[in-house]
């Protein structure tokens, strides 16, 4: 069974900070590289950070010294910590794979979770 659930975003305003969660099926997130995307508005999904299984992180330039990923291997968790938080990083937040994963043919993602800075 695939389970990729985002939870934790919500209203902040600029400058504040959120932790966000996804539970993933243990299958999935033991043996990927796994990372955190978002989807503002009118735009394309991005990868905004991305952690190896063995612990190796990468973080989008614009995101940098700001979020920070991680993971519970033990617990099957994947993190993103955000920081300083801005209004143009209002967008839907979606945990998968990297890259995403397939199934019968097609990318999957959960539902996301919404996050929205106001100024």
């Amino acid at each position: 069974q695939v389970q990729l659930v985002e939870s934790g975003g919500g209203l902040v305003q600029s400058g504040g900070s959120l932790r966000l969660s996804c539970a993933a099926s243990e299958r999935i997130i033991r043996v990927n590289t796994m990372g955190w995307y978002r989807q503002a508005p009118g735009k394309s999904r991005e990868l905004v950070a991305a952690i190896t299984r063995i612990g190796y992180t990468d973080h989008v330039d614009s995101v940098k010294g700001r979020f920070t990923i991680s993971r519970d291997n033990a617990d099957n968790f994947l993190y993103l910590r955000m920081n300083s938080l801005k209004p143009e990083d209002t967008a839907v937040y979606y945990c998968n794979t990297v890259p995403p994963l397939k199934l019968r043919g097609s990318d999957y993602w959960g539902q996301g979770t919404q996050v929205t800075v106001s100024s």
